[in-house]
């Protein structure tokens, strides 16, 4: 078969996501944080973006000749806005006179006058009284620092530190420390336990077990029964088989019970009582509110910059400007880029609040009673009452939370499968864990439901809930199982 060139006419269908799609899109699925630093990077990049400090100067667009040369559909032209002043470096500003050292190094205690009875120059400097919450890291450092040890015990020790965890428990064994530090293994097993005579007790353990032996021991239990259970009958403690502890241990129930609760009081992770994280608060992408027997929704814009276009830029378009063709083509790029980013924001807000809006009409139970009235609701249900397609749905609802008369939740959060009742009519998901939560609650402690038990005081309810599902949600929220839950009427 002759391979040869020839020409060919076909006729397809293709969908081609332009640069202005795709950054709409893009736009659609980032968090509150995210488009905030986009927003902040784009001002950076481009120069025909300001920010304004108020909401009429962010509302500027195009004049219908502006809007034609740029390709954007036409809008009734608004007022222009006084012009954008240069900044004129050579003012007459007295900033080289400013004592920035005095300024910067000296603290001011709010007197002054004849009054003050010392010397500003024995005060701490500003920098002094600047702190940083310690992680385990640093403050094992300090201890370490402060140990009368050899350059060969300090860098083992400086190893030993860095393979501790969060929990503040040791990755490494001794090998380990022997083959990266090159010391004796004499010396890695001193430095392990000097590690662990370390603030707070219990660091450097190579195992939970160890972790609470070394509390014990710092607490002088070291030939305690709590010692004993904890390094021999460890298994019975994490299943509270209070009993069989007894038996094991030939003592009292109430002994045993008295052991176990100075066990509770002990610390499983030490390491995280200097944990440097930090909490991430959720600031709400829109607030619902009640007024009288109507829902508000308002869209929270705080924090995110306020764009608008340049004007000094927008005159350089101007017919009779006096600037090259090049600099007027460069800047009509710009100005393209930054109306399109402006519609995109604009998009993204009107597509948030219309969401918020669907599911406001879905779930307004919801909104007036709570949990226990959640419907069930899926993507398609919104993208049906939008014209909008299920993708779209789930971007918007990706990492945006919306702040309700009944707490903070994601947007997600209101979409949950569906749980048939004998009755026909279905219950969330959502409904149900809460359910399970509130019978858990008020379960009595010495005898607590199984899930079998569970499942049957939904049955009784005419909802059919396999004891399966019944686990799989309880652990979802976190809840032990029924023979973890026991707790007898010594503790």
């Amino acid at each position: 078969m002759a391979l040869e060139l020839r020409q060919q006419l076909k006729l397809s269908q293709q969908l081609i996501m332009t640069p202005q799609l795709q950054q709409a899109i893009k736009l659609l699925q980032l968090s509150r944080l995210e488009l905030a630093e986009t927003i902040q990077q784009e001002i950076e990049e481009n120069p025909v973006l300001e920010e304004s400090a108020a909401a009429a100067e962010a509302e500027q667009e195009f004049t219908a000749d502006e809007a034609a040369s740029l390709g954007l559909a036409e809008e009734p032209a608004l007022p222009e806005p006084e012009r954008t002043s240069e900044v004129q470096m050579e003012s007459t500003s007295s900033l080289g006179e400013i004592d920035w050292e005095n300024y910067a190094n000296e603290y001011d205690s709010g007197y002054s006058g004849s009054g003050r009875q010392h010397d500003d120059a024995d005060l701490p400097s500003r920098l002094d009284i600047l702190t940083a919450k310690p992680d385990l890291q640093s403050h094992l450092q300090w201890q370490l620092n402060l140990s009368n040890i050899t350059e060969e015990e300090r860098e083992a020790g400086m190893f030993i530190l860095g393979n501790l965890n969060r929990d503040g428990f040791l990755e490494a064994t001794i090998e380990d420390i022997v083959r990266e530090t090159g010391c004796s293994e004499e010396t890695a097993r001193h430095m392990i336990a000097m590690t662990q005579e370390m603030d707070p007790a219990g660091v450097g353990a190579r195992d939970i077990k160890e972790c609470l032996l070394l509390q014990l021991a710092r607490l002088g239990l070291a030939d305690s029964l709590a010692a004993y259970l904890v390094g021999s009958h460890l298994h019975l403690l994490e299943t509270k088989n209070y009993h069989a502890m007894a038996r094991a241990t030939g003592r009292p129930v109430d002994e045993v019970m008295a052991a176990v609760r100075i066990i509770v009081n002990l610390d499983p992770h030490p390491g995280r009582v200097y944990s440097d994280e930090e909490p991430q608060y959720i600031v709400p992408d829109v607030y619902i509110y009640k007024l009288g027997n109507e829902y508000v929704i308002m869209l929270n814009d705080e924090g995110l910059p306020r764009l608008k276009i340049s004007n000094y830029y927008r005159e350089i378009l101007k017919k009779g400007s006096a600037a090259p063709s090049g600099t007027k083509d460069y800047v009509q790029d710009k100005l393209r880029s930054a109306m399109w980013l402006i519609k995109s924001i604009q998009q993204r807000q009107r597509t948030i609040y219309r969401v918020v809006e669907s599911i406001l009409k879905f779930q307004r139970e919801f909104f007036e009673k709570g949990v226990a009235h959640l419907r069930p609701m899926v993507l398609r249900d919104v993208a049906e009452d939008l014209g909008m397609h299920e993708s779209t749905i789930s971007r918007v609802t990706s990492n945006k939370y919306v702040h309700t008369p009944q707490g903070i939740f994601e947007l997600k959060y209101f979409f949950n499968s569906a749980i048939s009742t004998h009755g026909g009519e279905s219950l969330a998901s959502e409904s149900i864990k809460q359910r399970i939560k509130s019978i858990v609650q008020n379960e009595n402690p010495e005898k607590p439901l199984s899930d079998s038990t569970i499942a049957e005081i939904f049955a009784r309810e005419s909802i059919q809930l396999a004891r399966r599902t019944v686990a799989k949600y309880r652990e979802q929220m976190g809840i032990l199982p029924s023979k973890l839950r026991k707790r007898t009427k010594f503790a």
